[in-house]
């Protein structure tokens, strides 16, 4: 049964991120409608809806990109979720997959049919895979062990080969040839896991080896795994899209135009991680991002930047970290780069450095030879540890993202200075100087590539865990070093949006977040009170607590100040996978049981022990701080230029840490206080009046008057609304609060949306504002 067509919808007011799995399907999701409806958001935001590997807990790890995924009701359940959604008034976005798909050959049908018969087959240009490298068989790397461990595992049955739980396809006519005969005849050869880091011979989604690139710059291959997405659009079950990781693409620019087309203009956001002072390029057809640079300027406006330097050095005082290993932020990104090239991706390294050889050896161009492989390999890695965002996009861009100041550095690795001329030979590549024929493409495309999972890999899966002065400065998105932002900083970019992406997507919590909105709200009031912060410390260490090491120790008191009175089994959880993902003393490949023991004893004895009260104690005496960022960060993101998107259970306090502990199935109906009642309070606004907020919109800053007019935040939505919010409240309190600080508001009568008969005109006494409430809605009373 299909849907009827129906015209292209508006651009969204606001979107409600649900995420889909096993437990939480199409109809639950369906049941949710009337609910999620009554909030006042316009679309709700579907995680992955195709064909994953059973029982994925995401869907990001797709095997068939032409059905609908049956786990979560098939496709007449998502149909009949767009129906329900429908009678209500909402829409329905949906994230979608292009980079990468489920190395999974027993569920994936075209890696299956690849993996039988090779180069040949008619989906072998799906995936990204260098046949040319490992005498052209694809790298699987599932076995336990060596091979010479494992082989009595392996079995052949009938026309397949297995492993455990892994089944693979066999060549035609191999099935009775003896073990060793038989899987050199294969298309692909099972390996032991930990030849991943360095031998892989297809593109994966950062060093996650279960997930193999998807070529979709192949116009072929994007029509096929985009038909089924196209035809949900088209017969109107689906209205827009969000495109997850754009920057492991080969052309992103490219997919995103021929995106565009195909789905006649649809809104699309992208989940693009931006740098600070980074812009999306101009020439993409999207509406914007996800929202991440969003949420580094809104948290940014609740850090006290004096305070934030303060407890950077509380905690060098009380961690003593090395510089390069958490005690300064761009030292320990360089280092956790370094050691990502060489460890997590160096088979993707070693395949930018073939292709670079490769070009070399054979151009033309005589100041290209004679360039040792070694020395191509130490440019690469050298410009690559100097990259500040994800990645170049063209030879006009790679000038200011792999700059003449990184090339100077990176010649300074050679103790030869001829030989450093490596690192000119790699920068003219990239800046397209030696020209553009496909060899150059290929190389200037594995560059980029490489270069977005390094940052992923060293930043956000390394360095976050590393540099842990304010655990919520570390979030995705996020500038760790310098993290606080100024109101007028926040206005101009404010500005920018609604003049550049008024459409654009914005958020405060996801499904990728360390921590959620609210977590992070309550530790920013540390960087408002850094000496009660680093007395408490003094004062639980006291206690004899064996501490497994200083870094891991200010994180897990943060992680519970932060949360709040939560499970053990919870902060135990983060904290295994934080210390892991550090790779300080323990990672996820090379274990230490005692150390990771030792961590375990700590936080059931200090943080969720006895110890742990101080630290609740001290959450509690700052609790109406807290709440006035809760609600601060709230409502500016409701009300600010761009599309807000909620996540799932973000419209009450929600409390939560990195996943899998932000993707437990929502609770709907359970919340109410005050932040629901801002929310709903801002989304029926929007609702209501969407011209005040959306494309053609304005955006005002309005500047507070007074003693305390740092501590107000405000301004105005095309001269018929206006948010005030406060910041820095525990600043503000210590300095004798508000006195005779007013904010002038536009002309006109100003009604409070939230509380019915409060009417402001000319000059607001801020006091007055605020009397009931930390933040205050406004809306113009018609003449």
């Amino acid at each position: 049964m299909t849907t009827p067509e129906r015209p292209d919808p508006a651009v969204p007011t606001a979107t409600y991120r649900l995420q889909l799995q096993p437990g939480f399907p199409f109809a639950a999701a369906a049941e949710a409608v009337p609910y999620l409806a009554s909030l006042g958001v316009s679309h709700l935001h579907l995680s992955p809806v195709l064909e994953a590997v059973p029982g994925s807990p995401h869907g990001y790890d797709v095997v068939d990109p032409a059905r609908v995924r049956e786990e979560l009701g098939g496709e007449e359940g998502l149909r009949e979720l767009s129906r329900t959604a429908r009678r209500h008034g909402l829409g329905l976005v949906v994230d979608i997959v292009p980079n990468h798909m489920a190395m999974s050959p027993r569920h994936n049908p075209a890696l299956w049919e690849v993996l039988r018969d090779g180069p040949s087959s008619r989906r072998a240009r799906w995936f990204d895979i260098d046949w040319e490298a490992q005498g052209g068989q694809v790298l699987l790397p599932v076995l336990g062990g060596p091979l010479g461990e494992e082989a009595d595992r392996l079995k052949t049955d009938g026309d397949v080969l297995r492993y455990y739980d892994h089944v693979f396809p066999l060549r035609e006519g191999t099935a009775s040839l003896p073990l060793p005969q038989l899987l050199d005849a294969q298309w692909y050869r099972p390996v032991w896991w930990r030849l991943a880091r360095t031998e892989l011979n297809y593109r994966r989604f950062f060093s996650i080896s279960e997930l193999i690139g998807v070529r979709v710059e192949d116009p072929e291959v994007f029509e096929a795994t985009h038909a089924k997405i196209l035809e949900l659009l088209h017969e109107g079950v689906v209205d827009g899209l969000r495109v997850d990781h754009p920057d492991g693409l080969a052309d992103p620019g490219g997919y995103l135009r021929r995106l565009h087309e195909a789905t006649g203009g649809r809104w699309t956001v992208v989940e693009k991680i931006l740098a600070d002072g980074e812009g999306l390029p101009a020439s993409w057809p999207v509406a914007g991002t996800t929202g991440y640079d969003a949420l580094r300027h809104v948290d940014g406006l609740f850090m006290d930047p004096d305070g934030f330097g303060e407890l950077q050095g509380r905690y060098r005082a009380y961690a003593a970290p090395q510089t390069d290993r958490g005690g300064d932020w761009d030292a320990t990104v360089r280092r956790a780069a370094y050691k990502v090239l060489t460890h997590e991706l160096a088979a993707e390294t070693e395949r930018l450095t073939r292709v670079a050889s490769r070009l070399c050896a054979t151009a033309p161009e005589t100041a290209l030879r004679d360039r040792a492989p070694w020395a191509l390999r130490t440019a690469l890695t050298e410009l690559l540890v100097r990259l500040e965002v994800y990645r170049p996009y063209s030879p006009e861009d790679a000038a200011t993202v792999v700059t003449e100041e990184a090339a100077a550095e990176a010649r300074r690795a050679f103790a030869v200075p001829e030989e450093a001329g490596a690192v000119d030979v790699v920068r003219d590549l990239l800046l397209g100087r030696y020209g553009d024929g496909p060899a150059h493409v290929e190389f200037r495309t594995r560059f980029a590539q490489t270069a977005s999972a390094l940052r992923a890999k060293s930043v956000e899966d390394t360095a976050f865990y590393r540099y842990v002065p304010l655990l919520s400065a570390t979030e995705v998105g996020g500038e760790p070093g310098g993290p606080a932002v100024a109101p007028d900083r926040f206005h101009a970019y404010c500005a920018r949006v609604q003049r550049d992406w008024p459409a654009t997507g914005t958020v405060l919590s996801t499904h990728d977040a360390k921590r959620s909105a609210d977590v992070r709200a309550a530790l920013h009031v540390l960087t408002e009170c850094p000496e009660r912060w680093a007395d408490v410390l003094t004062e639980v260490s006291r206690a004899g607590q064996a501490v497994p090491d200083g870094q891991t120790a200010w994180a897990a008191w943060q992680t519970v100040f932060g949360l709040g009175p939560a499970k053990e089994e919870r902060v135990q959880a983060a904290l295994l996978k934080h210390v892991r993902e550090a790779g300080l003393f323990t990672s996820w490949t090379e274990q230490e049981p005692p150390y990771e023991e030792a961590v375990a004893r700590f936080v059931t004895a200090g943080p969720c022990g006895v110890p742990g009260r101080k630290v609740a104690e001290l959450r509690e005496a700052l609790e109406p701080h807290i709440r006035a960022n809760v609600l601060g960060a709230a409502l500016v993101h409701l009300t600010m230029p761009g599309v807000p998107d909620l996540y799932q259970g973000t419209e009450h306090e929600y409390r939560a840490l990195v996943d899998p502990d932000n993707r437990r199935p929502p609770r709907f109906g359970e919340g109410g206080g005050d932040k629901e009642a801002v929310t709903r309070a801002a989304l029926a606004l929007r609702a209501r009046r969407p011209e005040v907020f959306g494309t053609t919109a304005s955006y005002e800053p309005l500047t507070a008057v007074g003693a305390a007019a740092d501590h107000c935040l405000a301004f105005a939505r095309s001269g018929e609304v206006v948010t005030a919010v406060t910041r820095l409240s525990l600043r503000l309190a210590e300095s004798g609060g508000w006195g005779d600080t007013r904010l002038p508001l536009p002309r006109g009568r100003w009604a409070d949306v939230r509380e019915p008969g409060r009417e402001f005109t000319g000059e607001a006494r801020v006091a007055e504002l605020f009397a009931a409430s930390p933040v205050a809605l406004l809306e113009r009373v018609p003449e």
